[in-house]
C-alpha cells in the first residue's frame, strides 16, 4: 500500500507539474466588454469589436468571435486599454497584432514597475497594406516572478492611426520568431513560378528583383505550411536570368519560400474552368481576384479584355492589368497580365482605342497602335499609357504620366477618338472635397465630377469642361436612338451604370436629361464599352464586373455576359436598352421550344422536361392584369408582378413596364450568377446568387389571370470554357 500511494503522489506530482507549464491566456477578447482592462479616450469603444468595423478594411487573422480594434470612429479617435495586474510565470507572452505600425502611437507595451521594457505594433505605415493580424512574441525570462500590465495605446491620428489585438497568452513555449527580408533564388528555365497561397494568412511584402534589380514589390498572402491554392507568376521573360523573390516577414518555420516550385505548368490546374463554383458563361480569372473591365477595344480581328486584377489573391490588391482575347465574346483565352504595378503605383482602371492615324507616333501607318490608357495609382495619382502593335506584347510610354495629377481623387481615364474635331477625347473621374457639405464623420464631403480633356496626339492633354454628380468609372459614347443614324445622343455613364443621355460639341456635354437609373439588380459595377468595332457592325457592346464570389476556390468574382446597347424612344425621353449579345446563341446545346400557348393557375408545369445546370429562358407574353407568372430557375424564383409592374428576382424587385401591354423576358442562369433582361431590355436585373448543384429543374407557374404566351423556350446551355 505504501509503495502505490508513493506511486500514486509521484504521478500527481508529475501531473501538475504538466499543467503549471500549461498556457495562461491573459486576454481573448471575446466577452462583451473588456472586464477588468481599463480605457481612456474613445478608440478602443465601450468593448471587444466583432471583426471589422465600419468603414474599415475586413480585419482577419484573429481567433473567436472578439478583438482589440481601435478603428472604432476611424483614425482619428485616440485612447489607452489597460490590463489589470498579473505575474510574469512563463518565459514568453505571446499575442495577435496588426493595424498601424507606429512606435509609441499604435502599439503594446509590456510594463514592468511602471515602466516599458517591451513594445509591439502592426506592420503598416504607408497607404495600402493589410489588417490582418500576425503572431508576434516577447522574450519575458529575466521579468520572471515580476508584476506586470498590459498597455495598448493608440495615439495616432492619421492614416493608420489604430492597432488590432488579440490573444494574448503567458506561454513557456517559443513562439516561432519572425525573420525579416527572407530570400530565395531561381535561375529562370522555365515558364511559370508556383506560389504557395494561404487565404487569410497576413499578408507579406515580397519584392520581385531580376538579376539584383527590383521589378516590383507585391502584397502576397503566403503558405507557411499547407496553401489553399497556388498562385502562378509568369517568368518566361526573364529565362536565363536570376530571379529572386524576397519576403518582409516571415515565422521562423516558415515553408512559404522554400514550397516555390518552377514549371511550365500551373501548380493544381488539373481541373481548370470545371472547379465546382467556377462560371461557365461569364468570363473569370485562371487564378486571383479581378474587379472592372479596362481597356476594352477590337483590335485586329480579335475582342480585347483587360481587368483590374490582383493574380496573388482572392481579395482585392496587387491591382495589374489582367488581358483576354476573343473572336466571339464567348469563348476567351487569358494571355496573362500586361500592365503589373511600378514606380508609379498600382494600376487602376483606363481604357484602349485603336490609333488608326498614328497621331501618337507610338506604331506606324501601316501598324497603328493599340493604346492602353490608365491610372497609376501612386503619389501622385497621375494618368499614363502603354502601346502595342501586336496585341500581345506592351511598352508603358517613356514619358508618363501624360496628365498631371488633378486631385488625389483622379482616376479611370476612358478616351475615344471625336472626328467633327479631329482629336482625342477623355472623361475622367476626379474627386473634390466639398467644403459646404459633411459625410457622417463631420468632414468634408466627396464632390464629384467628370472632367473632359482634349489631345492631338494621346500625350499631351488640355481641360475641357467638367460635369457634376458621377462617380469613377466614367463611359462615353454616341448611339443612334431607335436604330435612326440621323438621330445620335451621347451617353455619359458611371461606376454604378447610371447615366444621362445629351449632346456633346467636342468641349462639352450638355446633359437632356436628370441622372437616369441604369441597372436594377445587384452586383454589376465600373462597366465598359468596346471601341473600335468595325461599323459595318454597329454595336455598342458593354461588359461589367460581376460582383458574384465564388467562395473556397482559387479565383473570385467575374464579368458579366456581353451586353449589347440601345437608346430606344419611351414617352419619358431615350432609354438605354441592355440585352445578351447574339453571339450567345452559339452555347445552346438543348433547346425546348413550347410555342405559343395560354397558361393558367393549376395548369401543368410545362419545362418538367428540363433539366440542366446552365440555362436559357426566353418568353413573350401578354399576362392578365392581376397575374403573377413565376419562373423557377434551380430552386431561384423570377416573378413578374403584372400588376406592380415589377420583377422579383431572388426577392429583389425592379421595375418592369409592359410595352405595348407585352412582356419580354430573357433569363441567363450561370453557377454563381443570374442575369434577368425584361421590358425589351429597359429592365436589366443582375443577381449574383448560388443555386443548389442538385437543383438543375425549369418551373413556370401562373396565379391570377391568365397569361398569353406568344414565345416560350427554354436551351440548357453548354459551357463557354469546353
Amino acid at each position: 500500500m505504501n509503495r502505490l500511494l508513493l506511486l500514486l503522489l509521484v504521478a500527481s506530482f508529475a501531473i501538475l507539474s504538466v499543467r503549471a507549464a500549461d498556457d495562461i491566456v491573459l486576454a481573448d477578447f471575446e466577452g462583451k466588454d473588456y472586464g477588468q482592462w481599463k480605457t481612456t479616450g474613445g478608440a478602443f469603444g465601450p468593448g471587444p469589436a466583432q471583426g471589422t468595423l465600419p468603414h474599415q478594411m475586413k480585419v482577419s487573422g484573429y481567433l473567436g468571435r472578439g478583438l482589440v480594434n481601435s478603428f472604432h470612429g476611424g483614425d482619428k479617435p485616440t485612447g489607452t486599454l489597460t490590463s489589470p495586474e498579473f505575474k510574469i510565470v512563463r518565459k514568453f507572452i505571446s499575442f495577435l497584432t496588426g493595424g498601424g505600425g507606429w512606435p509609441d502611437k499604435t502599439c503594446m507595451n509590456l510594463l514592468v514597475d511602471g515602466k516599458v521594457v517591451c513594445s509591439a505594433t502592426g506592420p503598416n505605415v504607408q497607404p495600402g497594406g493589410s489588417e490582418a493580424l500576425a503572431p508576434a512574441s516577447w522574450d519575458v525570462g529575466e521579468f520572471a516572478g515580476k508584476t506586470a500590465r498590459i498597455q495598448i495605446v493608440d495615439n495616432a491620428t492619421g492614416g493608420w492611426g489604430h492597432i488590432n489585438v488579440d490573444h494574448i497568452v503567458l506561454t513557456d513555449r517559443k513562439p516561432p520568431a519572425l525573420l525579416s527580408d527572407q530570400k530565395r533564388e531561381f535561375k529562370i528555365g522555365k515558364r511559370y513560378l508556383n506560389i504557395p497561397i494561404k487565404n487569410g494568412a497576413p499578408k507579406r511584402k515580397v519584392c520581385v528583383s531580376v538579376d539584383g534589380k527590383a521589378e516590383v514589390t507585391l502584397d502576397i498572402e503566403l503558405a507557411n505550411a499547407e496553401p489553399d491554392w497556388w498562385a502562378f507568376m509568369d517568368v518566361s521573360a526573364w529565362r536565363g536570368k536570376t530571379v529572386a523573390l524576397q519576403a518582409d516577414r516571415l515565422p521562423e518555420d516558415s515553408a512559404a519560400l522554400k514550397q516555390i516550385e518552377q514549371s511550365d505548368e500551373i501548380k493544381g490546374a488539373e481541373n481548370l474552368y470545371r472547379e465546382p463554383l467556377r462560371p461557365q458563361l461569364h468570363f473569370s480569372s485562371k487564378r486571383g481576384w479581378n474587379n472592372d473591365p479596362n481597356g476594352m477595344v477590337f483590335y485586329r480581328g480579335e475582342y480585347h479584355l483587360f481587368y483590374q486584377h490582383n493574380p496573388y489573391g482572392c481579395p482585392w490588391g496587387n491591382m495589374h492589368w489582367g488581358h483576354a482575347v476573343s473572336r466571339d465574346l464567348v469563348h476567351w483565352q487569358e494571355l496573362g497580365d500586361k500592365l503589373a504595378p511600378d514606380e508609379m503605383g498600382p494600376m487602376f482602371s483606363g481604357s484602349a482605342v485603336v490609333d488608326w492615324k498614328n497621331t501618337s507616333g507610338l506604331g506606324s501607318a501601316d501598324k497603328p497602335p493599340q493604346v492602353l490608357i490608365y491610372t497609376a495609382a501612386g503619389n501622385p495619382t497621375v494618368q499614363c499609357i502603354a502601346s502595342s502593335i501586336d496585341g500581345r506584347n506592351f511598352t508603358k510610354f517613356s514619358g508618363n504620366p501624360i496628365v498631371k495629377e488633378i486631385t488625389g481623387g483622379n482616376r479611370d481615364p476612358k478616351v475615344i477618338w471625336h472626328e467633327p474635331t479631329k482629336k482625342w477625347v477623355m472623361t475622367l473621374y476626379v474627386g473634390f472635397p466639398d467644403p459646404e457639405k459633411k459625410d457622417a464623420k463631420g468632414k468634408p464631403a466627396r464632390r464629384d465630377t467628370i472632367h473632359f480633356l482634349s489631345s492631338p496626339d494621346l500625350k499631351n492633354w488640355t481641360v475641357l469642361s467638367q460635369t457634376e454628380g458621377f462617380y469613377e468609372c466614367p463611359d462615353f459614347f454616341e448611339l443612334p436612338v431607335d436604330g435612326d443614324a440621323t438621330k445620335k445622343k451621347w451617353v455619359l455613364t458611371a461606376a454604378s451604370s447610371d447615366y444621362s443621355v445629351g449632346t456633346f460639341d467636342g468641349a462639352k456635354f450638355t446633359p437632356e436629361t436628370e441622372k437616369l437609373k441604369g441597372h436594377r439588380g445587384r452586383g454589376f459595377y465600373a462597366a465598359q464599352t468596346f471601341s473600335d468595332i468595325p461599323a459595318k457592325d454597329g454595336r455598342r457592346i458593354q461588359i461589367g464586373w460581376l460582383q458574384a464570389p465564388s467562395p473556397g476556390m482559387p479565383f473570385n468574382q467575374a464579368m458579366s455576359l456581353p451586353l449589347e446597347l440601345k437608346l430606344i424612344s419611351t414617352a419619358e425621353g431615350p432609354r438605354l436598352t441592355w440585352t445578351p449579345v447574339k453571339e450567345l446563341e452559339t452555347l445552346h446545346a438543348k433547346s425546348h421550344r413550347l410555342g405559343a400557348r395560354t397558361l393558367k393557375e393549376g395548369d401543368v408545369n410545362p419545362f418538367a422536361a428540363v433539366n440542366g445546370e446552365l440555362l436559357e429562358v426566353r418568353a413573350d407574353f401578354t399576362p392578365a392584369a392581376d397575374t403573377t407568372v413565376t419562373f423557377n430557375v434551380r430552386g431561384v424564383e423570377i416573378t413578374y408582378d403584372a400588376a406592380k409592374q415589377e420583377f422579383i428576382v431572388n426577392k429583389h424587385r425592379a421595375p418592369a413596364p409592359l410595352r405595348n401591354g407585352r412582356q419580354r423576358l430573357i433569363i441567363y442562369a450561370d453557377r454563381t450568377a443570374f442575369e434577368v433582361f425584361a421590358s425589351d431590355g429597359l429592365t436589366y436585373v443582375p443577381m449574383p446568387v448560388i443555386p443548389k448543384t442538385e437543383d438543375q429543374s425549369l418551373a413556370l407557374s401562373i396565379k391570377g389571370g391568365a397569361a398569353q404566351f406568344t414565345t416560350l423556350e427554354a436551351h440548357e446551355l453548354r459551357s463557354a470554357w469546353k
